[in-house]
């Protein structure tokens, strides 16, 4: 028969016992267990290969406080007479938010810096860059598809070998490659992306691209209206500006040095160089160019996409069957 009542499973966060520990919570209830079971208390110390003391240690807890004595405490003392005043800690983090240096405080208050370091980070307050107010940005999504079609160029680095991206060795590095552009497009309201690599980021080579994926999604049904660029050189080029009037397009800018404005086609990027660039080892470019169509179908037609409620971006365009079959080629 049990003289004690196993403790239930706790919720709380365990502590970590350490590597050389004999006794866990249930091994010091079985001990309290065999002890009161009338067992002698040096043999129940041997069976679990502890000492007396020990086994008087946790006899003892169990008595004054039952099975909460028997739990695992903290290291950290009851007393602390040297530690910072709860006055001085709400004083340093006061001086903190009026942005005053760590060294500046602990002269004022007479304390060391170690200690007003510690205070300001145990106070999420280390870095003045804490005490600005967390950026609010706005998001937004344009109702109709090619109301807006945002516009970027990411550069990656010619493959001529699989690369230290891959193999994780920095000796697989070619410096002598070269680099290949990335134009990617992507509409604001559906999501739909095209892409294209280019061997450079001029000025032709955006007005070509730009030209190219107006006709893609004109074969999807959808007449692009505007485009949303950063300030790079060749979407500020005269060229550039030319072929948006020549296909009726307003030319809308990212505000400077934010490239968070233009959100939808860096997410696009990152997406892109996850699941396609950097997705296999490739051993030459040509290699990555071919898996770029079928990776951007299946974009297109067949990924979920979070902001689309788990639907691909065509799902978007509202077209029927027919279309549909049509252009799933």
């Amino acid at each position: 028969m049990l003289l004690v009542t196993r403790p239930k499973v706790s919720r709380e966060p365990r502590m970590n016992v350490h590597q050389n520990a004999r006794l866990t919570v249930s091994c010091r209830v079985l001990l309290v267990e065999r002890i009161l079971g009338g067992r002698a208390k040096v043999q129940a110390a041997q069976e679990l290969g502890v000492s007396i003391k020990t086994a008087d240690k946790w006899l003892r807890r169990y008595r004054e406080e039952g099975l909460e004595g028997l739990k695992d405490r903290g290291s950290r003392p009851q007393r602390m007479p040297r530690a910072t005043a709860e006055v001085l800690k709400t004083a340093v983090l006061a001086l903190r938010r009026q942005r005053l240096t760590l060294t500046t405080i602990a002269a004022q208050l007479r304390l060391s810096r170690s200690t007003v370091a510690r205070i300001a980070k145990a106070g999420g307050l280390s870095r003045l860059s804490q005490l600005e107010p967390a950026p609010v940005y706005r998001r937004y999504e344009r109702a109709v598809p090619g109301e807006l079609l945002h516009l970027d160029v990411k550069k990656l680095g010619r493959i001529v070998q699989v690369g230290h991206r891959i193999t994780g060795d920095w000796r697989h590095r070619n410096r002598t490659a070269g680099w290949e552009y990335v134009h990617v497009a992507i509409d604001d309201a559906s999501r739909v992306a095209y892409a294209q690599i280019l061997p450079d980021e001029s000025a032709e080579a955006a007005v070509a691209f730009l030209r190219a994926a107006v006709a893609y999604y004109a074969g999807l049904g959808v007449r692009i209206k505007g485009v949303y660029t950063d300030n790079g050189g060749c979407y500020r080029s005269r060229d550039f500006a030319g072929a948006c009037d020549s296909l009726g397009l307003k030319h809308h800018y990212t505000r400077a040095y934010t490239p968070r404005t233009n959100g939808k086609a860096e997410r696009f990027i990152q997406s892109a160089l996850r699941e396609w660039a950097y997705a296999r080892a490739y051993s030459h470019s040509t290699q990555r160019h071919t898996a770029l169509p079928t990776w951007l179908h299946g974009y297109n037609w067949h990924r979920p996409h979070t902001s689309l409620a788990g639907q691909p971006p065509l799902s978007r365009l509202g077209l029927n069957r027919n279309n549909l079959l049509r252009l799933h080629t």
